[in-house]
């Protein structure tokens, strides 16, 4: 018996109901709801996102695995280096000095002079003479014949940076995976997209093994014969193979064939065998058949089933009193329960699922079978109200097989099964129960192939504890596939309060993975690992957690065993040309479900034609592989790739824990190393003529790579660098080594490779790569007497001041090395040039690094990387700088020999401070410099007696006990002591005084600097050698005088006006309170003058107070620089003086007379101002400023002119005064409108028709011009450009007379105008109509014949050649001349009819008789100056062709606008008609029923009595309207109209909000008032109900309460009710009733008590 389907089951599943009873909340839970859960809360987002992660990282080691990838790399790689290596010898180490431009560093590095400006001609040269020369980078002699100056506060930098500031170099070769071999990269084996091919790697990802014996008995032709096609496969200790003819064939893992199970039972009549499966003990085969029917088999007595279950008797299948397959169904899945063999569960191909269990019994006779449905619903059965059913099957199928550990699930009989909807899991013990649904994903894509696919995997006992769990057993995992969506179901345990109850169970989705092809089947390899066969027979090996592919290959050639078994039942859903419908899927993929298992890790494929057996081939035989390919490199990489568990760890058999798998591989990669580095080398030794050095110097990187990987440089460069040394090809590795040492990846080599390194870049000539390298090393390793002595010989002064500092901590002796270069230049105690002028140049170079060595080690950072050095360390490294600096004297050093370094050996005497001054006089502006951020150090901070006090415990050498006394005061002192005008010149004593002016500020507290001192300071400043000077010694001195206050200033101030010190200036002049030089200077200032703007509104306005005398001098300053002001910006000079100074503008514009367009610029500012300019106090501009400004405005904008004189009042233009310049420049439609304004209309029509005219004769001088003249301009451009002038000059008149008509007054009466009138009766409008119509059309007759003549189109190849005239467009124009014209006068003529006229049809004749008067007279006129009117057929033809057109477009567009119109009326009408629907049928105040049943009152009589009164009055309006359309009537002829008698409104209107009376006032239902200002909703309770019953109470019942009212809320009230309801409301608040408008400006009547 089957249990009862539940109800209430999702309609949308179709069939797919499991007909069960729901496990707790089991049944609702949902797949896709918890993966998205789990995103969101974590879950599983780590494990996904380390999968995203390894694969990008795996995609790009895949980029760079390919050969191409790698050569073009590592040629990339070299060409960098040597493209660094070039640029390093040809400049050395001065590249990134800080030097100025005309150092000898630039005249060794250019070869063309310095284009830098010329300081000899300019206004300081002359107090510049002196006999002193500059420090040597500042000679005209040595560098540049025009040196510029270094700015002041440049930081120094080194050409070797840090690391993380080196210049873009290609990453370290640990950082490159190229290579010519294809390694087991789990990015590398991921499907490709498009048509690109994955390639193969060297080994064979899956081992296959044919099965020749077995498939030469039951492939071959005589098998089939005997035993029918293999159909389906189940894998345990034996081999169990189904066929079509009903025969089960088991064979072991020999090949042999055990047993034929079938033949002479009735197995054989069932049909083909669909589905097969072994129960856990193995001795049990069950077997499904085609025609419904399932039998089971015990293997020790296979002669006759062990139990048959049937399908149901057709004859009783409409009984349905036992459940059962259908006759002729096909059982598609099969499997055994548990441990036993009688409970079974299957499924057939119309989507119903069954569990079967047998009783005991003695044979299969004996045994009875209880069979329950637990999926789909038979065919017939009628189908739940409402709910559609889907056709539907079972796409997968599987009951839980058991694991090696006891679990509650191993007695529950959990079942999965996957229909085209559902995914459900059962419980079948001890009662059929459903335990988990889920809908089909939403990221299956539309229209995909239909497929789905599951396997379980069991709970088993770890070796291992999990990594991620710490648990040792496995979950139970489910994994399926809906098209190419992937799922795995982790199963939990939840432990029963009640022991006798079964545990809960919980699913969680813990991953999901998209293919990109719909998955067919898919079976767990591993615990860890999947394997996934796709509808194109590729295969793929997926890891579970991570969701990482790790490999992929075809399998097409294997010809694997598929079945169409769902397309007949899942027809429609099939897509047919129904796009629309994303439910639809574009094909039904076949089962290959019962052609892939797995079996101990071993991959178990039936094909067409064999069986094949397959395993992963692991890590260690994928190395053998390479390695007896040949390819060592590739081995390498991998087994590195193994180590760091980039690779795939779990498909190829390594533990996933790390310890473990570092020492399996490590030994491993160890060897291959060796024998690699032995291989390739005796390959060398053997090839050597052609031996190849990149292939070396790849095995190079890639041993680098691995020994890094691996941790262990030891074995780097013990063995791998013996090996490369005993092949002579050490050059190799030490080039591999240098990205290494660069990115401080390795800091430390053994001396024989530092030898080695040493001696192999000096022979290629490489020594500033080798110098870098030494930079980046730790010193201990290093030779330190033979690294120093190389450094010498080769100038690598970087690397030996390094090698100095970190080996020995030796920060003199690097000085001293650096100030030995300069001997040879030195000549009786001054530099000069010593002969050899590239030796000065080149040894001069090396000597500027102690500038930058100064700079980085006073500031405490290692020179020259930059890092920070120990505060221990740099402060015995200032200390000692410090006293070789600035302890007076000459030294002896090394310490505790006798040999005394001399600044002037070839000197008697030393002068003091001997040091200071050689380096001074080398370059005094860089160790200015330096010196200047020496001082922003902390070290100087503390006085000498702290320093002490903190070292007491130390016996401190003599040079850091000097050292600790230095302080910013002492180095001050003794530089102003040196560096004396008589020693130093102006070029190197500028650069003390900024370097005073700027630290004083700074450091206020330990400076005291004399007055007298900082006035010289200032002076010197001010003589500023060079103009690139100019921006750091004005900022200096404002340092200064931050901090520091002149007792007399005023001398000082010439000296800033000379040094053009603006800023210095107007700092002063702002403190004085000098506006007016404060004002001019800004006005002098080129790189600021446009601040003067708001200079002068901080002057001006009125909340500055300045005296009269102050704003008089800034008046006189804005007079003098008036027109400087408004060059700087003329709109805004306008903008400002209107504002604070109007009282200038005549001065100002008197001013410009020589630059008229300013004048425009300024005034057009002043009178039409921008939007947002901002609004001046009331002024009034004279009218020569107005006039002056539209004569301006026709020259710089004539179009505009007509525009601005139509806004400007008559009284500001004098006509007499602007015309002369309107008729030069042509602006006539502005003299027209001026002349109009004076009341000379028809002088002013005289004008224009005068210009009108002579654009007439220019354009037929142009035109008659083109066959004669030839000219090479545009004709047809200047033509139509003429035709515009004229349209434009045109509508001018046009302008002219229509403004006429509205000031002239038509006083003369219609009915007196019985005769036809004369010219001289026409009126001056008229006149003026009749003058621009005689115009326009003269000039269009006289113009038609020449534009559209014969000489103006081209006739002949010579003159196509020519640009020709477009005459239709030419003609077009020049007819629309009088289309214009007379459309305007019709328009004009037709709209005159003044307003107090009463009848429109007088009006409308008026206008057509006037319109004719004017036609009359132009034919009139016509004739008699041409008596054959001929001519003026073709522009009277136009005139009226254009007058007919116009009438029919607004005929046409009046039709569409009536007929919209009436649309929304009728709308609106079947809107007021419908109105609204009361809630309720009784009085919402009183309480009483104003409709419906038991409604009191005579209604009915009262709605008839209404209808008589309205009838009556359509009756009486009718023949009101037929009296006064009858003749004779009065009204007929509009008069006494008054006299027509009123009738009185029984009501008033039906508009919204007002009330419609009616004569049965005792009707309470009589009428209803629409009320729709109210939107509001009845709410419950309270409120008016209170009221209402007060009102009801004061009525008698009987008495009738008149019309109703029915708000927009639907309320209804009587409406006397409602008054009474406002009257109580009003008297509450204690006012007045206030009247209240909508928006529409109606009087809102009613608003509802309840909802407001």
């Amino acid at each position: 018996m089957s249990t009862p389907p539940a109800e209430n089951e999702d309609v949308d599943m179709g069939q797919d109901q499991p007909d069960l009873t729901p496990a707790g909340d089991a049944a609702s839970s949902s797949d896709e709801d918890t993966i998205k859960e789990d995103l969101d809360h974590g879950h599983i987002a780590e494990s996904l996102d380390e999968e995203e992660r390894e694969r990008e990282l795996d995609e790009d080691a895949s980029d760079l695995s390919g050969a191409p990838a790698s050569s073009v790399a590592a040629s990339r790689y070299r060409q960098l280096l040597r493209e660094q290596a070039d640029a390093s010898d040809e400049a050395s180490s001065i590249d990134d000095l800080p030097r100025r431009a005309g150092s000898p560093i630039n005249s060794l590095l250019s070869g063309g002079p310095d284009d830098s400006p010329s300081v000899q001609g300019s206004v300081f040269s002359s107090s510049l003479v002196s006999s002193v020369p500059p420090s040597i980078v500042s000679r005209v002699g040595l560098s540049s014949p025009t040196p510029s100056f270094r700015p002041f506060d440049r930081r120094f930098q080194s050409r070797i940076a840090s690391p993380s500031a080196l210049s873009p170099r290609p990453s370290s070769p640990a950082f490159l995976t190229g290579h010519s071999r294809n390694v087991s990269l789990s990015s590398q084996l991921l499907l490709d997209s498009g048509d690109t091919e994955t390639p193969s790697p060297p080994w064979e990802v899956v081992r296959w093994t044919k099965l020749k014996k077995l498939n030469g008995q039951a492939f071959s032709e005589a098998g089939k014969r005997r035993f029918g096609s293999p159909t389906c496969i189940a894998i345990s200790d034996s081999i169990v193979l189904g066929t079509t003819k009903g025969i089960i064939l088991m064979f072991d893992y020999h090949q042999n064939l055990k047993m034929i199970i079938g033949p002479g039972t009735k197995a054989v009549e069932s049909g083909s065998i669909t589905a097969i499966a072994i129960s856990a003990d193995h001795t049990t085969i069950g077997a499904g058949h085609a025609n419904g029917s399932i039998f089971t088999w015990d293997t020790s007595r296979a002669s006759r089933p062990f139990l048959h279950i049937s399908h149901q008797d057709p004859s009783e299948s409409q009984s349905r009193e036992m459940d059962g397959h259908m006759p002729n169904v096909a059982v598609t899945h099969l499997g055994f329960l548990g441990t036993r063999h009688t409970a079974l569960v299957s499924a057939d191909d119309r989507g119903m699922a069954f569990s079967h269990l047998a009783t005991r019994g003695t044979g299969s006779l004996g045994r009875k079978v209880k069979t329950v449905r637990i999926l789909g619903r038979y065919p017939g059965t009628p189908a739940p109200i409402g709910k559609p059913l889907k056709p539907s099957t079972v796409l997968a199928f599987s009951p839980l097989p058991l694991g090696n550990v006891e679990r509650a699930t191993d007695s529950m009989g959990l079942t999965a099964m996957l229909t085209p909807y559902l995914l459900v899991i059962v419980s079948t013990t001890p009662i059929a129960q459903t335990q988990h649904k889920s809908a089909r994903p939403k990221d299956v894509a539309p229209h995909s192939a239909m497929s789905g696919c599951l396997a379980w995997f069991p709970a088993v006992k770890l070796k291992v504890p999990d990594p991620i769990t710490g648990s040792t057993m496995s979950k139970v995992k489910l994994v399926y596939c809906w098209s190419n969506i992937l799922t795995v179901l982790d199963v939990d345990e939840m432990p029963s309060d009640n022991k006798d109850k079964p545990p809960t169970l919980k699913f969680k989705a813990r991953s999901r993975w998209k293919c990109e092809e719909p998955i067919v089947a898919v079976q767990w390899l591993s615990r860890s690992v999947l394997t996934v066969l796709t509808i194109s027979q590729r295969l793929i090996i997926l890891e579970d957690r991570s969701m990482r592919m790790t490999e992929a290959f075809d399998l097409i050639h294997k010809y694997i065993y598929h079945a169409d078994l769902f397309s007949t039942q899942l027809h429609a859903l099939v897509e047919q040309l129904d796009e629309e419908d994303t439910s639809m899927h574009g094909v039904v993929a076949d089962a290959f479900y019962m052609s892939l298992k797995t079996y101990k890790g071993r991959l178990f494929l039936l094909g067409f034609n064999d069986l094949s057996i397959g395993s992963l081939s692991n890590w260690a035989d994928r190395l053998i592989v390479l390695m007896e390919n040949g390819d060592y490199i590739g081995a390498i990489q991998l087994a590195t790739s193994y180590y760091t568990g980039d690779a795939n760890k779990l498909t190829i058999g390594l533990p996933e824990d790390e310890v473990s798998r570092h020492q399996i591989v490590q030994d491993k990669l160890m060897e291959i190393m060796i024998a690699s580095l032995k291989y390739a080398l005796g390959q060398r030794q053997k090839h050597s003529p052609s031996a190849d050095d990149q292939h070396m110097h790849e095995l190079a990187e890639t041993c680098f790579v691995a020994c890094q990987s691996v941790g262990d440089t030891d074995f780097l460069f013990d063995e791998v660098y013996e090996w490369f040394e005993d092949g002579g090809i050490e050059g190799i590795f030490i080039e591999v080594l240098e990205p290494y040492i660069l990115e401080k990846t390795i800091r430390t080599a053994p001396p024989t490779v530092v030898k080695a390194m040493v001696t192999h870049f000096v022979t290629q000539g490489w020594e500033s790569r080798l110098e870098e390298m030494i930079c980046h090393m730790e010193t201990a390793t290093l030779d330190i007497d033979q690294t120093t002595l190389l450094c010498k010989q080769h100038g690598l002064y970087d690397a030996l001041i390094y090698v100095w500092n970190q080996a020995l901590n030796d920060y003199i002796t690097p000085l001293i090395d650096l100030l030995t270069l300069l001997e040879p230049s030195m000549q009786g105690g001054e530099y000069g040039p010593s002969g050899n002028t590239v030796d000065d140049e080149i040894f001069n170079v090396h000597a500027l690094k102690i500038f930058p060595y100064l700079s980085y080690t006073l500031t405490g950072r290692i020179y020259p990387t930059g890092e920070m050095i120990n505060e221990e360390l740099a402060f015995k490294a200032k200390s000692e700088l410090y006293w070789f600096l600035f302890s007076g004297g000459t030294i002896k050093w090394p310490k505790g020999s006798s040999k005394e370094f001399l600044a002037r050996p070839s000197q008697a005497q030393e002068s003091p401070f001997p040091y200071l001054r050689m380096i001074l006089k080398l370059d005094a502006p860089s160790f200015l410099s330096a010196l200047n951020e020496a001082f922003e150090d902390a070290f100087l901070n503390e006085t000498p007696e702290q320093r002490l006090n903190r070292n007491t415990e130390e016996d401190l050498p003599e040079e850091q006990l000097f050292g600790m006394t230095v302080d910013r005061q002492y180095i001050v002192s003794i530089l102003l002591e040196i560096m004396n005008p008589h020693d130093f010149a102006p070029e190197d004593t500028i650069y003390l005084d900024m370097f005073i002016a700027r630290n004083l500020p700074k450091f206020q507290q330990y400076l005291i600097i004399p007055g007298s001192t900082l006035d010289k300071i200032i002076g010197g400043l001010c003589e500023y050698p060079g103009v690139d000077l100019v921006d750091d010694a004005q900022l200096s001195v404002e340092y200064l005088l931050s901090v520091y206050q002149p007792p007399d200033l005023q001398p000082m101030i010439p000296l800033f006006q000379k040094a053009c010190f603006y800023r210095v200036l107007k700092r002063i002049y702002k403190n004085d309170k000098r506006y007016g030089l404060l004002v001019q200077t800004y006005l002098e200032d080129p790189e600021d003058q446009e601040g003067v703007f708001d200079c002068l509104v901080d002057c001006l306005k009125s909340q500055a107070s300045l005296t009269k005398r102050q704003i008089q001098d800034v008046h006189e300053v804005i007079k003098h620089y008036s027109r400087t002001l408004v060059q700087i910006d003329a709109t805004q000079a306008a903008q400002t003086l209107n504002m604070y100074a109007p009282e200038l503008h005549q001065f100002v514009i008197q001013s410009l007379k020589a630059s008229p367009e300013l004048q425009y610029i300024y005034l057009k500012a002043l009178l039409e101002p921008e939007s947002e300019a901002p609004v001046p106090p009331e002024t009034t501009l004279d009218r020569e400023f107005t006039e002056l400004f539209v004569q301006l405005m026709c020259r710089y904008n004539p179009t505009h002119v007509s525009a601005y004189v139509g806004l400007v009042q008559s009284t500001n233009l004098r006509l007499e005064k602007l015309l002369p310049t309107m008729e030069d420049t042509g602006v006539i439609d502005a003299a027209v409108i001026l002349m109009a304004r004076e009341g000379q209309v028809h002088d002013a029509m005289g004008r224009l028709t005068k210009h009108l005219y002579t654009l007439e004769s220019a354009l037929q001088g142009l035109l008659s011009s083109t066959s004669s003249d030839q000219e090479k301009v545009d004709m047809q451009e200047a033509a139509e450009e003429l035709l515009r002038a004229l349209q434009k000059y045109t509508h001018v008149g046009i302008w002219l007379c229509q403004g006429q008509m509205k000031t002239s007054k038509q006083v003369i009466a219609v009915q007196r105008r019985q005769a036809s009138p004369a010219l001289s009766d026409l009126t001056s409008a008229e006149k003026l109509w009749l003058e621009i119509i005689d115009t326009t059309v003269q000039i269009t007759r006289k113009l038609s014949t020449v534009v559209s003549s014969p000489e103006n189109r081209a006739t002949s190849k010579e003159e196509a050649s020519s640009p020709s005239l477009d005459t239709d467009k030419l003609v077009a124009l020049l007819r629309s001349l009088v289309q214009h014209t007379f459309t305007a006068l019709l328009t004009a003529t037709s709209a005159q009819a003044p307003l107090g006229v009463g009848n429109n049809l007088v009006a409308s004749s008026g206008g057509s008789l006037t319109f004719l008067r004017i036609l009359r007279a132009f034919l009139t006129r016509a004739a008699a100056t041409s008596p054959n009117l001929a001519d003026l057929r073709a522009v009277l033809t136009s005139i009226f062709s254009a007058y007919a057109y116009e009438r029919s477009i607004l005929q046409l567009s009046n039709r569409l606008l009536e007929e919209q119109l009436f649309v929304n009326v009728k709308q609106a009408v079947e809107l007021r008609q419908r109105g609204w629907r009361p809630k309720g049928s009784t009085c919402e105040a009183c309480g009483r029923r104003v409709w419906g049943p038991g409604v009191s009152g005579n209604v009915f009589e009262a709605w008839e009595a209404k209808q008589a009164i309205e009838t009556a009055r359509r009756i009486e309006k009718k023949s009101i309207a037929a009296a006064a359309a009858a003749p004779g009537s009065h009204t007929a002829r509009g008069k006494n109209k008054a006299d027509a008698p009123q009738q009185a409104e029984a009501y008033v209107g039906k508009g919204k909000g007002r009330s419609t009376e009616s004569t049965a006032q005792g009707d309470p239902s009589a009428d209803t008032i629409d009320q729709n200002e109210n939107e509001g909703s009845h709410k419950e309770g309270g409120g008016p109900g209170n009221n209402g019953t007060t009102v009801a109470s004061a009525r008698n019942n009987n008495q009738p309460l008149g019309p109703l009212v029915v708000l927009a809320c639907r309320h209804i009230y009587h409406q006397q009710c409602l008054d009474a309801l406002r009257e109580q409301q009003q008297q509450q608040r204690g006012g007045e009733r206030q009247r209240t408008v909508d928006d529409l400006g109606r009087e809102k009547e009613y608003s509802c008590p309840i909802d407001g």
